[in-house]
């Protein structure tokens, strides 16, 4: 998407460019063979740009029994690779599924992108929204055994355009409003498969989640009368409304869906004389937000309403949705921190705690965990939810390859001496990173842990590092790295070992060349799955890659269509079946391109998922 250009970040914190260049040049690098890390930082653009960069790492990247399973499927030619229409593997297919304007409820027509047919408020907030991007299968469940058939679908809406959703540059009126803020946020669909095809099932269960929808809070926030006094509970304790910008997600052990909120800021803005606080500037609230006009109609969204004072506090959190319960409220989880979610990937250690990894999308933000209070079976046969209870960390990474978990707690000086309580510290979590001393990363988003115990963290890029057009962690970069570490502990030890993975700007002028990583995940075998979401190198279209986390081998699965991001990532219990989502194809430009829809057509492109196999029958990645 058009995310946050703007740093809201003046922390002098050591910058991740000055450590990095330390530490390549103590270790050696793969490229396409051995050769120093310092070769490769000084190549720069050109001699690096045929170059593979991956940082060797301990030697333990086999997934379980030691053997690496094969990444063997023909990938689609970079020549192939940025068309109008999406681009998949020979030995793979693919179908177009849940457009954005899918109902949801019977009685609906869907919305097919027809310009003079667009959806009435009502009738969007009983439809697939728009900006689809994070997702998770819930398998149905019969006798204890899982089905790939059928199943729950929970997709993140993260945003979309005004003249895309409305046609015009700025709303009119109250209901321009309703319709732009019911495209936003999370929908619940059924799912099956009939005779090799998938569809949506009628369910109860259908339903969706938006910008209006009846939340609750819970966690140590509201736990006093000053924390819910910062989210305005005490003067409006029962009118908690909506989720936005809902951008990665994860889901937990007990069967729950856990939505990131991202870029809420831009959909904030003043309609009178306004004046930031510090937390509002680091959190990017600003006159006019993103230019989506909610504060001209509805008062929530004007930073200068006194009857809506601390709205803006309310949005920032990983909100917890129970796909299987449509009368559940969303819980917004405070535990896990206030800034712009990316993702939220949830693991188990060993003892039982969940551990939580979370990027805050932003250039030089920052990288979190959390870990529960116990072991989260116990906890909630006490009736106490984990993601309430634990402790919340930003990390630093230090130039000898090790780093340190710095916990955001009130009882540090660092904080107190800032911060009056516990609840300041978590809903401004970035002030409180920024005393502690934490890292600025480039742009941090998803996470995702390898068999190994490895964690993965995609960088996208930063082009806020120097006064140059392009970004680059190793400055200048436009197209990101990928980092990975090792928590001690098992993933609840406050120190870890780290190095990079990759470096995206050494594939350049290769058959698998790629930027902007963005999503990402690994498999049960240990293969990591890469998603774009930039300016792709070689004429390409954002695409969905491949890796051995070992070789650094890359192979390209997908290409998506221009001005696309290819995003989401879910999988069936089998892995035989994978979901994964095209956003704002030709970002909205029927010019450009009309997917789903024929290539010939005049209709809006529109948002979907796609649904992926491989025509053997296989494991996909192999």
């Amino acid at each position: 998407m058009a995310h946050d250009e703007k740093p809201t970040n003046p922390t002098v914190n050591r910058p991740f460019r000055d450590i990095l260049e330390k530490r390549l040049s103590r270790r050696q690098v793969m490229l396409g063979g051995l050769a120093a890390a310092a070769g490769f930082l000084a190549a720069g653009n050109g001699a690096a740009a045929t170059r593979r960069a991956v940082v060797d790492g301990s030697g333990e990247d086999r997934a379980p029994g030691g053997e690496r399973p094969p990444i063997d499927f023909t990938p689609v030619a970079r020549a192939d690779g940025g068309g109008p229409m999406p681009a998949i593997s020979a030995d793979y297919e693919y179908q177009a599924l849940i457009p954005w304007g899918t109902p949801l409820k019977p009685g609906i027509a869907e919305y097919t992108g027809d310009p003079a047919t667009r959806p009435s408020a009502a009738q969007q907030a009983d439809m697939i929204g728009i900006g689809h991007d994070g997702m998770w299968f819930f398998p149905e469940s019969a006798r204890g055994r899982q089905s790939s058939k059928s199943g729950i679908l929970c997709i993140n809406h993260e945003f979309g355009r005004n003249p895309h959703v409305l046609g015009k540059d700025s709303p009119e009126d109250l209901e321009d409003v309703r319709l732009s803020q019911h495209a936003h946020g999370v929908s619940v669909v059924a799912l099956e498969e009939r005779a090799g095809q998938w569809r949506v099932a009628p369910s109860p269960l259908n339903r969706r989640v938006h910008v209006n929808t009846p939340v609750t809070f819970s966690g140590p926030v509201v736990a006093s009368h000053a924390g819910r006094e910062l989210l305005d509970l005490n003067a409006r304790p029962h009118d908690a409304r909506g989720t936005v910008n809902n951008c990665s997600s994860g889901h937990t052990p007990w069967g729950t869906y856990l939505t990131c909120e991202e870029n809420f800021n831009g959909y904030f803005g003043a309609t009178g004389d306004w004046a930031a606080t510090e937390a509002q500037k680091r959190y990017g609230l600003s006159q006019d937000g993103f230019g989506y006009g909610w504060q001209k109609f509805d008062a929530r969204f004007d930073l200068t309403s006194q009857a809506f004072a601390h709205e803006d506090n309310r949005f920032g959190w990983v909100v917890e949705i129970d796909p299987q319960d449509p009368g559940a409220r969303p819980i917004k989880r405070t535990a896990l921190g206030r800034f712009k979610h990316e993702g939220a990937t949830v693991t188990e250690a060993q003892d039982g705690r969940i551990v939580v990894y979370m990027g805050d999308d932003q250039r030089f933000d920052y990288i979190y965990k959390f870990v529960s209070a116990d072991n989260w079976r116990s906890m909630r046969s006490r009736g106490v939810s984990p993601l309430d209870e634990g402790r919340l960390y930003a990390a630093r990474f230090d130039e000898d390859g090790s780093g340190e978990w710095l916990e955001l707690d009130i009882g540090n000086p660092l904080l107190s001496d800032k911060f009056s309580n516990q609840a300041e510290v978590l809903t401004y979590a970035r002030l409180a990173a920024d005393a502690l001393g934490a890292t600025p990363m480039d742009r941090p988003e998803w996470t995702s842990v390898a068999p190994d115990g490895r964690m993965y963290c995609t960088l996208t890029n930063n082009s806020k590092r120097t006064t140059a057009d392009a970004a680059n962690p190793l400055a200048p970069n436009p197209d990101g790295h990928i980092i990975r570490w090792r928590d001690s502990e098992q993933h609840t030890g406050t120190t870890f070992t780290w190095d990079i993975f990759l470096v995206a700007e050494s594939t350049h002028g290769g058959e698998d060349t790629f930027s902007d990583p963005d999503g990402i995940w690994a498999d049960p075998d240990g293969r990591l799955f890469i998603q774009t979401d930039g300016n792709q190198q070689d004429g390409l279209n954002n695409q969905l890659l491949v890796a051995d986390t070992g070789s650094g081998e890359l192979r390209r699965l997908l290409t998506g269509v221009s001005g696309d991001e290819i995003t989401g990532l879910a999988v069936t219990p089998d892995r035989r079946t994978l979901f994964c989502n095209t956003q704002h194809p030709g970002n909205g430009d029927p010019t450009k391109t009309n997917f789903p829809a024929a290539p010939d057509g005049i209709t809006i492109p529109r948002d979907c998922t796609f649904v992926i196999r491989r025509r053997d029958g296989g494991i996909v990645g192999s």
